[in-house]
């Protein structure tokens, strides 16, 4: 005898076939048809996130006695199993979807409620001893768990992106100890200007960008700060005594992290302002990596007809048509994730906005943006660090040959002879295209090693500390 393909289900709305082998239940089945936009599926970290919520919810359920132990365990018990990886593919509901995230935190309590039902001798779509609303959502609402899952899944993300950041940081640190002595011209309005060194360069690339690490670093504190427990529109209406503090504490311990209720529940539900506080510093971030992956591109350029300062890795062929090529990928690419998370940081900062009264209801979409902001921007870092930024090479006799060039040369004879008599080099060397060392040299300014030694003091700088 064949297996039935289908169980019928029921909801307040009326019936409906559910996929006989499936662990969701009937409301998924009404978002997956209500919802066909992007075709892709929660976020894993999102998934997880939820899930250690209603994990924590049974367990506070069960300390303040409104969940018997034995339902507390069976739910706990299929949290478990999810957060071990069993059952991923059971979350379906399209990024895009009901308001506020309804049709996901019925996904997450219909799975939850059939594995722990099954678990105790019950069948798929027989929602007894458990309910996925009365017992697996007990003192909860969409309101208050999703942003609050939104806040774990982008705590989980952050340490990752600080480390490709650091390490990217870490990265031009080295080359730039390597470079330390690497006298070049400098550039101010893409013109020559003074001289400076590859090391002084990447050292303020370093340094930027550990700078954006320590910011990404701030915001995770805030994002500890749960709304869980206020349940709908923050009146906590629902809850079982001692409930909110509970249930952070249990978080608490899930995640490791410093999770706790926020002074005002209701505020966590209509603002979105520590989401849009990572997004911000995300954008931010995004903004000097762009300006940075453009000097290496633009430090890189020729290697004949360009700057040619730097050698970047060949990584693959750079054309289909001119043989030997080799293009400046990897920082390409950076850039191109960088343009795409601006334009994430634009969509949550509209969604921020968008919230009205006691709830945003743009939840679902926010949260996909800014957890694609993260890990795209993750990956961009590592892979530009790893097959390009190591392994990069300065091309010394170019920057000494441009050195030699530079007009701007004659800056440093300011303090010796003035700025006019300074400008007067300038203009002969520009004018007859001898360097600048020689026209001193020819005036008897003075010798071609003093001028060497005051380029190089000049180039490593003064230390005022």
């Amino acid at each position: 005898m064949n297996k039935p393909v289908t169980r019928t289900e029921k909801d307040s709305l009326g019936t409906l076939e559910v996929a006989a082998d499936a662990w969701y239940g009937i409301q998924t089945c009404r978002a997956i048809a209500n919802f066909p936009i992007s075709g892709r599926r929660p976020d894993p970290d999102f998934v997880h996130a939820h899930i250690r919520i209603k994990r924590a919810a049974a367990s506070a359920n069960h300390q303040s006695g409104w969940l018997e132990k034995d339902l507390a365990d069976a739910i706990i018990a299929a949290c478990d199993r999810i957060l071990a990886g069993e059952h991923l593919d059971q979350f379906v509901v399209d990024r895009f979807q009901a308001g506020a995230g309804t049709s996901h935190n019925m996904n997450s309590n219909e799975v939850i409620a059939n594995l722990a039902n099954v678990a105790l001798g019950g069948r798929r779509g027989i929602y007894q001893p458990i309910n996925p609303n009365d017992h697996v959502n007990m003192g909860q609402s969409t309101n208050d768990t999703i942003p609050t899952a939104i806040r774990l899944a982008a705590l989980v993300k952050l340490p990752r992106l600080i480390n490709a950041v650091e390490t990217m940081a870490d990265e031009f640190s080295r080359i730039a100890a390597r470079e330390r002595d690497t006298v070049k011209s400098g550039r101010t309005h893409l013109q020559d200007a003074v001289p400076t060194t590859m090391g002084r360069e990447f050292d303020a690339y370093a340094w930027t960008l550990r700078r954006c690490a320590r910011r990404l670093q701030e915001t995770r504190d805030p994002l500890c700060q749960i709304g869980l427990g206020g349940s709908a529109a923050g009146t906590g209406l629902n809850t079982s005594p001692g409930y909110i503090a509970n249930v952070a504490t249990e978080l608490a311990h899930l995640t490791g992290e410093d999770i706790r209720p926020a002074d005002s529940l209701a505020a966590q539900m209509q603002s979105m302002h520590d989401l849009q506080h990572l997004s911000s510093t995300l954008r931010d971030t995004t903004l000097e990596l762009i300006r940075i992956a453009n000097d290496m591109r633009l430090l890189a350029s020729g290697p004949r007809t360009g700057l040619g300062e730097i050698q970047l890795p060949a990584v693959q062929p750079g054309s289909s048509i001119m043989p030997g090529k080799v293009n400046p990928v990897m920082f390409e690419m950076l850039n191109q994730v960088c343009y795409q998370i601006l334009g994430q940081d634009a969509a949550v900062s509209a969604m921020t906005q968008a919230g009205q009264l006691e709830l945003n209801v743009m939840m679902p979409a926010l949260g996909s943006a800014l957890f694609d902001a993260l890990e795209w921007l993750t990956n961009a870092i590592e892979a530009a660090t790893e097959r390009n930024l190591k392994g990069l090479q300065v091309n010394r006799q170019r920057c000494k040959d441009f050195l030699h060039q530079s007009v701007a040369l004659a800056t440093l004879l300011n303090t010796r002879i003035g700025y006019a008599a300074a400008a007067e080099v300038a203009k002969e060397s520009e004018k007859t295209g001898k360097p600048v060392d020689v026209i001193v040299a020819e005036r008897q300014l003075m010798s071609a090693e003093e001028f060497d030694a005051l380029v190089l003091a000049a180039a490593q700088g003064v230390d005022n500390t």
